[in-house]
């Protein structure tokens, strides 16, 4: 388990120091230049290669990908190149992109799985950029709805708009149509009743699978 920290509070990196004493953890705290922001990152995403090489499985995390963008977008502004959109600079954003593609699985050694966490419904046009920039990139999205956080409902998902690419991999046939019930059933409702409802659901069974099993259809 790898850990990366960027422009985050310092009170925030020794929380995650002492909450996870086991992963590896890499951190530049709010305080620092945001050049350093992109070295601790580049540095991580090496390490984490070089892991992945000698067969290792690696599962990082990195918060947040918004942050480390605008890093490297601060880094470029000093070189006068043209903005786009949100004011992004030029190229600010190719760095970043191919430090999240490193995520991969390969054959005969091991694998890297990235998770990053994306800023949204900041008010800012530089941070909805980022994010429709790295939307679709990956192979899961899992978003967070702050109104069902507010109803203190939790996980707050917003399942409608959370997913995973090529399920079919990853579940059986049955396993999938019951899953696909499940969300057309909930279909109908606003984002915040459906969690609850799913939840309530939930909880009745030990496990998913025994869930799954009484689905009929």
């Amino acid at each position: 388990l790898m850990v990366v920290l960027v422009d985050e509070r310092p009170e925030e990196v020794t929380e995650f120091r002492r909450a996870l004493p086991g992963a590896e953890i890499y951190a530049s705290s709010n305080d620092e230049q945001a050049r350093n922001h992109c070295r601790i990152a580049e540095l991580a995403i090496e390490r984490a290669k070089r892991l992945v090489e000698a067969g290792q499985d690696v599962f990082l995390i990195m918060d947040s990908i918004t942050r480390l963008a605008r890093a490297y977008n601060g880094n470029m502004n000093s070189r006068g190149r043209g903005t786009g959109s949100g004011g992004i600079t030029i190229g600010a954003l190719e760095v970043p992109r191919r430090l999240f593609a490193a995520a991969r699985n390969t054959r005969g050694g091991g694998s890297l799985t990235i998770l990053a966490t994306a800023l949204i419904q900041t008010n800012s046009r530089a941070d909805e950029a980022i994010f429709m920039e790295f939307k679709g990139t990956g192979n899961m999205e899992l978003v967070l709805d702050r109104k069902i956080a507010e109803n203190y409902i939790y996980p707050a998902v917003d399942i409608f708009k959370s997913g995973t690419r090529r399920e079919e991999l990853l579940l059986a046939e049955h396993m999938l149509h019951k899953i696909h019930l499940i969300r057309r059933g909930l279909s109908g409702h606003r984002p915040a009743e459906a969690m609850e409802r799913l939840l309530f659901f939930l909880k009745k069974f030990p496990n998913n699978p025994q869930m799954l099993l009484e689905i009929k259809g």
